[in-house]
């Protein structure tokens, strides 16, 4: 087995090689490919150092099996057919292709099988938000049709980036120090403030980052669900939040959906409010699974269901649910 990393040294890319050592996931080769800003540096893995290639259309993907792509959706469109055009299967983490009709965009615990339908050899992952909203709604799938979602997101600096997260830290630094603060991968300064803007507005009002969540998770549980979303960045480093609403076909009670988190695919049931036990972003990065807590009946709706979940966005957000893409494909022999 042969994988290759495009965007080695991102915040993504980093987190790709931290998840294949800690899943011991089964490969013999490791290449790794980066810009022109990245190229010639070294990481180690699995006590063998290895060298960021530069990325170029050339014969370099030849004999990888498995691609995974973190480098933006302009670098995937430019470089797909270079990396795919000899057999792999390209697992990319950007924007790219995610609502194409015939790229597959796969959360394992939700549609996994869609994976196996790729007849570009590409396999998108969907939004780091979309990700661990869908994994929580699916266990109420199961229960009883969601017709439609409302969903507030509060995202970490760490949805923007390894220097988002180092700008953020320096921010704090300079509020304190009182100094000018420098504000350069957000629209405005963060520590301090919540910014009601990711990505760009599109014409009906919401933003990019908002829509991605309704149209990918329609297409991700194959759906007519409507979801309306409210995406917010937060001062918080690491791990996304999301307050959820959802309304259901028939009334799906707080017990009900406690034993359908507790029983869910890649989620852990934290709720316990007499304890003030309830997932927080501050103590769950670098987890792998969908937290979820604070469950009960929405008081606006008979049909109405409300939690909160957290994740890692770069763990489960990214990296690791890619990652598990490959292991299923491994697992149903896919792939050697």
């Amino acid at each position: 087995m042969k994988v290759a990393i495009v965007g080695a040294s991102g915040a993504v890319g980093q987190e790709f090689l931290r998840v294949l050592d800690e899943r011991n996931f089964p490969l013999d080769e490791l290449v790794l490919f980066g810009s022109s800003r990245s190229a010639g540096r070294k990481y180690t893995f699995r006590g063998k150092e290895i060298e960021v290639k530069l990325l170029q259309h050339n014969d370099d993907f030849k004999g990888v099996d498995i691609a995974f792509t973190s480098a933006g959706a302009g670098t995937t469109k430019e470089f797909c057919e270079t990396i795919t055009k000899h057999g792999a299967v390209l697992i990319d983490n950007s924007s790219a292709y995610r609502m194409d009709a015939d790229v597959p965009l796969v959360v394992p615990e939700v549609n996994a099988e869609d994976a196996l339908n790729r007849p570009r050899n590409v396999i998108a992952n969907p939004n780091c938000t979309t990700i661990q909203m869908v994994v929580a709604l699916k266990a109420i799938e199961k229960l009883s049709h969601i017709k439609r979602v409302h969903v507030a997101t509060y995202q970490a600096a760490s949805g923007a980036g390894a220097a988002a997260m180092d700008e953020l830290y320096e921010q704090y630094r300079q509020v304190l120090a009182n100094e000018p603060v420098t504000v350069d991968k957000f629209a405005y300064q963060l520590a301090f403030n919540l910014i009601p803007q990711i990505d760009v507005f599109t014409d009906n009002g919401y933003t990019k980052e908002e829509m991605k969540m309704f149209n990918e998770t329609r297409k991700i549980m194959h759906s007519d669900i409507q979801v309306s979303a409210m995406c917010v960045r937060v001062p918080a480093l690491r791990s996304h939040s999301e307050s959820i609403w959802v309304e259901t076909e028939r009334p799906v009670s707080p017990e009900e959906a406690r034993e359908a988190f507790a029983q869910g695919e890649g989620l852990v049931l934290m709720d316990n409010p007499e304890k003030k036990e309830y997932p927080m972003p501050l103590f769950l990065a670098g987890k792998d699974p969908v937290y979820v807590g604070r469950i009960r009946k929405d008081l606006a709706n008979e049909n109405g269901l409300t939690f909160w979940i957290v994740g890692d966005q770069i763990k489960k957000g990214a990296a690791l649910n890619a990652v598990q893409i490959a292991e299923y494909l491994i697992k149903v022999g896919d792939v050697k």
